[in-house]
């Protein structure tokens, strides 16, 4: 398959994968896959730049708080919720203390238990506050804000892919994409997300770059531990991590000291 058509395969099933925009894909392997997930972290600037919008947009019409209610609501739609559904399912897998196929079945369950509601209202208040607090910033900083902490948690996702970590399943989404991204992709990824996160903080450049790579201290211990419970990562691993980095960004964007 030629580089180009690959990109552009790879780009098209990056956007019908991470959000509801309406983009038709095209061919699906390993390659294609992979070239998506290493583009996961632009799809999440393109959403990061509409979310903001609707925050900056909701804010002239209705409280800080509202506006950012309104804009997780809306994080939520252009995803399909599917981030969301993969944090539960996971953290419902975790809070079992099981481990392999007994923790995988956990997670093919369609009710969300107690470890998992708990942790979409943590998730979802901490995204709430945090956008509240970014609406009262200038235009040009909550836009960088916003589009740095939606691109940081789909680049977890490209870390998640990293060559090295395998797929829990034979099938599915995780055994598509796992181990698909090479350390090239990756580095461009991380370098691309910290030059959007400079200007997150009005007169503090290296807070948001900070704030990135805390996530990401954090994130990525966690993930080791979660593949070495469910012997690999899954497709709601991924959605996991998006949501747990988008939220310790913003977390580390909105703290002063």
């Amino acid at each position: 398959m030629p580089a180009e058509s690959r990109l552009a395969a790879g780009a098209r099933l990056a956007v019908t994968t991470f959000s509801t925009l309406p983009v038709r894909a095209g061919r699906i392997d390993r390659p294609v896959a992979g070239t998506a997930m290493a583009l996961a972290p632009a799809v999440g600037a393109l959403l990061g730049a509409l979310l903001a919008g609707v925050l900056l947009l909701a804010g002239t019409f209705a409280p800080p708080l509202v506006a950012a209610g309104v804009t997780v609501g809306a994080a939520a739609l252009l995803t399909r919720g599917l981030h969301l559904d993969g944090l539960a399912d996971t953290v419902d897998a975790l809070g079992s203390y099981r481990r392999g196929a007994a923790a995988l079945e956990i997670m093919k369950k369609p009710d969300v238990g107690p470890f998992g509601v708990v942790a979409l209202v943590v998730v979802l208040l901490v995204q709430a506050a945090a956008l509240a607090e970014l609406a009262n910033r200038s235009w040009p900083a909550c836009l960088a804000a916003v589009v740095a902490a939606t691109a940081a948690g789909r680049l977890g996702v490209t870390a998640a892919c990293r060559r090295g970590v395998p797929a829990a399943r034979p099938d599915g989404l995780g055994a598509m994409v796992a181990g698909t991204v090479g350390p090239v992709a990756l580095a461009a990824g991380a370098i691309t997300v910290v030059l959007l996160a400079v200007p997150a903080v009005p007169g503090r450049p290296w807070q948001g770059p900070l704030a990135v790579a805390a996530a990401f201290a954090v994130t990525v211990p966690l993930l080791a531990h979660v593949v070495r419970r469910f012997g690999g990562m899954t497709g709601d691993v991924l959605g996991a991590t998006v949501e747990v980095v988008t939220t310790l960004v913003y977390l580390g964007l909105v703290l002063s000291g």
